[in-house]
């Protein structure tokens, strides 16, 4: 049988990723078997040791990932500031709790999607959602202070200030996702509401 490439074994490991990504965040990271994992991204299952040595050990490197793309796009909006859309802060609140993020949790940020899922594995994976979450902090603690130039914001009220806005945005998407099949008008409520009261 011939050897894989080095890009080959890359290119694999990122579908590996990318498939994980997707089966944790709409399933949680328990429900998805390793078997099931290698077959959505398109590998046998033996394959997987070569790549990881453990499940929790690719649950840390999804987190890694999905935290860094989902910062990335905090990142953009900051860089572009405020525009004729709003802010860059109302304009992330908006994106994160409207009706098209809840109903794609196997894309959406893993902030909300693998909250539970972190605090019940192992310090390598909350030590990854801990790290995207001071990614988060930070990046909201900055544009809080930026549109607090002037002495308005001291460093503590802006880290105060982004504390409470991840945790609302979190807690809503949660909540609305939590009873969106059952009580779908509950659900719009919740993010409604939030999208209006996240800033205040």
């Amino acid at each position: 049988m011939p050897r894989i490439t080095r890009e080959e074994k890359a290119r694999n490991r990122q579908n590996i990723v990318e498939a994980a990504g997707r089966m944790f965040r709409a399933q949680g990271i328990d429900a998805v078997g390793i078997a099931d994992l290698m077959k959505e991204a398109g590998l046998t299952h033996g394959g997987f040791y070569n790549h990881f040595a453990s499940k929790d050990d690719l649950a840390a490197e999804v987190c890694n990932a999905s935290f860094a793309a989902s910062l990335g796009v905090l990142r953009q909006a900051v860089e572009e500031g405020d525009v004729p859309a709003g802010p860059p802060l109302r304009r992330v609140v908006e994106d994160y709790l409207s009706a098209e993020h809840r109903d794609a949790p196997d894309g959406g940020c893993p902030s909300a999607s693998l909250v539970i899922d972190a605090g019940r594995h192992t310090e390598e994976v909350q030590r990854s959602y801990a790290a995207g979450v001071e990614g988060y902090l930070a990046g909201f603690a900055g544009e809080f202070a930026r549109e607090g130039e002037g002495g308005e914001v001291t460093p503590e009220e802006a880290r105060d200030r982004a504390v409470l806005l991840l945790s609302r945005m979190v807690g809503a998407m949660v909540l609305a996702r939590a009873v969106r099949h059952v009580e779908p008008e509950l659900s719009d409520e919740i993010l409604r509401t939030c999208r209006a009261h996240a800033l205040d």
